[in-house]
């Protein structure tokens, strides 16, 4: 293996992605409606114990561009869904590392009382164990309705703390023993960023849990999640033809069953945007409300194109 990082060089053409409906070429951009709220995101703030190398993010001990969603911010979307019936099944919050925010327990809690599964993404580190007698609390009560997911971006040290930092990989693996030995639904976050096929990283990652008796199977892609990078090549825009030549349905991606709730540093409310991966990009946002978020996606982002169509990839699994 190689274990060395790529970086992409190739720089994305200034004439792609400016235009909401129409590509350089003049072609219909497509887009994507939402066509039921599976799943509700909150970013519960960009705030991380960790800073990144290759955050989308741009997540940091000092990156406040997102701050913490309140409880009370919380609960009125949680109560948006029951008053319009919009039947959202799960529930899943990213940052960020969410259990810096000061309410995300008491958050938790709510969202698993009104009967939603729950995703929550973690690095499974320091802010994870401050809370871990309120966490194992809620696991007792609600079990198989929430899940952890961890981010271990690769199966060895050396390649995970390339990402995430020095001294990044004991505070992770101790978190994931914790949650493991006390009966957590675990799935584990990883990245394809380190040369290898898809098949090479599941057999490292099964050799990463039999090795520490982790309870995962790395086969499973729904509880072992490989992302696609999302650098800064010349990735091609989607057309509304695109959906037929590449075989990929608009009814897959992301926009199409989930919304995120972020709450701008300055701004007096939340806003809803489209999904997890466009926090910061004004142009879209979707709303105040969860009903005013239903409208069409223009995929006028390298993200939709790289992550989502291309890549084939969702941040739900």
């Amino acid at each position: 293996m190689d274990e060395t990082i790529e970086k992409p060089v190739k720089l994305l053409d200034p004439a792609k992605f400016r235009d909401p409906w129409t590509t350089a070429t003049g072609e219909p951009r497509a887009s994507v409606r939402l066509n039921q709220l599976e799943t509700l995101w909150f970013c519960t703030g960009t705030l991380c114990n960790l800073a990144c190398e290759n955050c989308y993010i741009e997540s940091s001990p000092s990156n406040d561009s997102l701050v913490y969603i309140s409880r009370a911010e919380h609960a009125d979307y949680l109560d948006e869904i029951e008053r319009e019936g919009l039947g959202t099944h799960t529930i899943a919050y990213t940052g960020g590392e969410p259990f810096m925010n000061p309410d995300m327990i008491p958050m938790l809690e709510d969202a698993l009382s009104r009967g939603h599964e729950v995703l929550m993404l973690t690095n499974a580190m320091k802010p994870m164990m401050k809370v871990s007698t309120a966490l194992l609390d809620l696991q007792q009560r609600f079990g198989e309705q929430l899940t952890v997911r961890v981010s271990i971006d690769h199966y060895s040290q050396d390649v995970h703390e390339q990402e995430r930092g020095p001294k990044s990989w004991a505070p992770a693996v101790h978190g994931l023993h914790w949650l493991s030995e006390n009966g957590f639904t675990i799935d584990i976050a990883g990245r394809l960023f380190s040369n290898e096929t898809e098949d090479e990283m599941r057999r490292g990652y099964e050799a990463f849990f039999r090795r520490e008796h982790i309870d995962v199977d790395a086969w499973n892609k729904s509880k072992v999640v490989l992302f696609p990078e999302m650098g800064q090549q010349d990735v091609p825009e989607i057309t509304t033809g695109c959906w037929s030549k590449l075989g990929v349905s608009p009814d897959a991606q992301m926009c199409a069953s989930s919304r995120m709730v972020i709450k701008r540093k300055g701004a007096d409310h939340p806003a809803v945007v489209p999904c997890t991966l466009l926090p910061y990009e004004p142009e879209f946002e979707l709303g105040r409300t969860l009903k005013e978020s239903f409208q069409d996606v223009p995929l006028n982002h390298p993200h939709c194109a790289q992550f989502c169509v291309l890549g084939g990839a969702s941040c739900g699994g």
